[in-house]
């Protein structure tokens, strides 16, 4: 049953053929002046939906028709889904500093115009539409408005619709634990710790179960730092919980499925998943990671506005769950969902990566978009997160970093070590961060561990995107100044960055200089570092200078992701591939023996004189 559901998410997927953005866009909620909502119901005007009750064969995802029709139909009508239910006044704040009667305090979970599939409507006033839902823990509505975006008038309700279990366990997401032998599994549910005990069964395939308790947290509007995260773009989180599987063996295959002991003793699982725990560090065998940043998400339904944001979101996804069998672990760099204070949009993001997150290791990085928020501790004051200040992203997903708000951690894969910054925290010398970088590029060992890559949403290297340019810096302002030394010093192979929405690669270089002239068959050392931008995972792209500088050696202005395969301790490939047909566009490798990371290049090993 699941491989036929899978099947068909990704034919579903696959058939959204995305267009390529020219321009950065804007969360299409915050487009909804709700606030300024007016009830003037109509008599004559109404909205059905079908069918009522929701995923009786246990899915968690289902279609539904919205039939509606108003006689004074506009080209600006739309319909809103709300959940829960009930969207009305009663669910304002009591000091909602608002004073205009009838109040409307929640944003929709999504929307789509009226005339979307319906190029009559405004001669009819019928129309439908056939939209999306998952499952979110609560009733759904569906609103007729008309008024537009700006000035809307909410003239029919639908009656309500709702999953047969709105509270169950659904969107597992794997993520390596502390070490390497340790896999968690985070998911959500509407079951609090009063009602119901989180559990995680698991075992090796074929064998005995083992069921563990998991832990749960959650949050409440208090924990949001702004608007919209703490207005109208609030919506209770539910109950996140996290089961540590520990002690696995490495490279077999388990089993598991998440669930909650009611308190009659029966329990609530939800369907049963597999993942291949890790290798052990420094394993010689082929190992294949998957890196891209600033994904976002997308609406199968093609609602909130025509596509018209992470277009190519979709795409990105659906090009990692056909090639899942040739993946072993993701890494999603920061900008995760764009919810940017429009907390619905985290199920929904997790929901369309679960085929991924479900059977491999999902690792995420902090974003501008997950936790930029004036006076919180941020590094930039900007309001980019919309309010969340990097609350949802530490809750929705487990790193094992030692203290969630500070968002750096370091993870170890076979003959991969990968050392994850947070660009949203200073990284510069003499702060916490920085020590950290030095004390996870230096304890590598690679003899055993001989490829090393850094991680970080903003780009701390080298991009020649335009606005970086205009800076005149190529890099984040401050970004390389400080960590190139630690790169050469520790021969750092590759560091990757998302933020800007495209994809570079450069030479290998240090201080601006390549340092290996070589382009595509690297062997022998390399004398410096392989700058990757690789943010092209979904969101709207972004266009290069005019001028190319001459360490820049491959630049594309589309959507894709990259992956590394490591074949053994000398042999590496790298692939970058469009997600709108998953071929390779650019691509290098390196050979080298141990030999090789030894040797000493400019500034990578200490200073020498006649006397030493």
């Amino acid at each position: 049953m699941r491989g036929l559901l899978l099947t068909s998410y990704v034919a579903i997927l696959v058939a959204s053929i995305l267009q390529c953005a020219v321009s950065h866009g804007v969360q299409p909620l915050s487009k909804i002046a709700i606030h300024k909502a007016e009830v003037a119901l109509h008599d004559k005007s109404f909205v059905q939906v079908s069918p009522s009750l929701l995923g009786l064969g246990g899915t968690n995802r289902e279609w539904v028709t919205v039939e509606f029709s108003y006689p004074n139909p506009t080209v600006d009508d739309w319909i809103g889904v709300f959940s829960p239910a009930d969207f009305s006044s009663s669910t304002c704040l009591a000091d909602n500093p608002r004073v205009y009667p009838p109040l409307l305090c929640t944003a929709p979970i999504k929307y789509q115009f009226a005339n979307f599939s319906n190029p009559k409507y405004v001669q009819t006033g019928r129309g439908s539409l056939k939209l999306h839902l998952i499952n979110q823990r609560a009733d759904f509505s569906f609103a007729l408005f008309t008024g537009g975006l700006l000035s809307p008038k909410l003239v029919a309700v639908s009656n309500v619709v709702a999953f047969a279990n709105p509270k169950a366990p659904v969107y597992p997401r794997l993520a390596q634990g502390k070490s390497w032998d340790e896999m968690t599994v985070t998911w959500t549910s509407g079951y609090g710790i009063d009602e119901a005990i989180p559990v995680v069964e698991w075992g090796l395939q074929g064998e005995k179960k083992t069921i563990s308790p998991a832990g749960t947290l959650t949050f409440d509007r208090r924990s949001m730092c702004g608007a919209p995260a703490s207005t109208v773009g609030w919506r209770d989180p539910g109950y996140i919980h996290t089961g540590f599987m520990k002690e696995l063996w490495p490279n077999l295959v388990y089993t598991y499925r998440v669930g909650h002991r009611l308190h009659d003793g029966t329990y609530v699982w939800n369907v049963r998943y597999h993942f291949r725990a890790s290798p052990y560090p420094g394993q010689d065998s082929v190992q294949k990671v998957v890196i891209f940043g600033d994904m976002g998400k997308d609406e199968l339904d093609a609602s909130n506005e025509y596509n018209n944001y992470q277009r190519g979101s979709l795409n990105t996804t659906a090009q990692l769950i056909s090639d899942l069998k040739n993946i072993d672990i993701v890494f999603h760099i920061g900008d995760i969902c764009y919810a940017n204070g429009y907390l619905s949009q985290w199920d929904q993001f997790t929901a369309q990566v679960e085929p991924i997150a479900s059977a491999v290791p999902y690792m995420i990085a902090s974003g501008n978009h997950e936790r930029d928020w004036p006076g919180t501790g941020s590094f930039y004051q900007n309001t980019d997160s919309g309010g969340e200040c990097g609350v949802l992203a530490q809750n929705m997903f487990y790193t094992p970093a030692e203290n969630r708000e500070k968002f750096w951690y370091s993870t170890d894969y076979g003959m991969f070590r990968f050392c994850i910054a947070d660009t949203e925290h200073d990284w510069r010398e003499g702060t916490e961060q920085y020590k950290f970088i030095e004390h996870c590029l230096a304890s590598a060992d690679r003899q055993k561990q001989p490829w090393l890559i850094f991680l970080a949403h903003r780009v701390l290297g080298y991009s020649s995107g335009d606005f970086y340019a205009e800076e005149g810096s190529f890099e984040e302002p401050m970004g390389r100044e400080s960590l190139q030394k630690l790169w050469q010093k520790y021969k750092v192979d590759i560091a990757v960055y998302g933020h800007v929405h495209n994809y570079e690669r450069t030479c290998p270089i240090y201080q601006n200089t390549c340092t290996n002239q070589e382009k595509n068959d690297y062997k022998g050392t390399l004398g410096g570092t392989i700058h990757v931008v690789a943010g092209g995972g979904g969101a709207s792209l972004a266009e290069f200078s005019t001028l190319k500088p001459n360490w820049s050696i491959f630049r594309d202005e589309d959507y894709g992701f990259v992956k590394m395969m490591a074949f053994n301790h000398s042999s590496l490939l790298f692939e970058y591939k469009r997600s709108s047909d998953g071929k390779v566009y650019d691509s290098f490798t390196i050979s080298r023996d141990y030999r090789d990371i030894l040797a000493c290049s400019v500034d990578s090993c200490p200073a020498t004189t006649m006397a030493s």
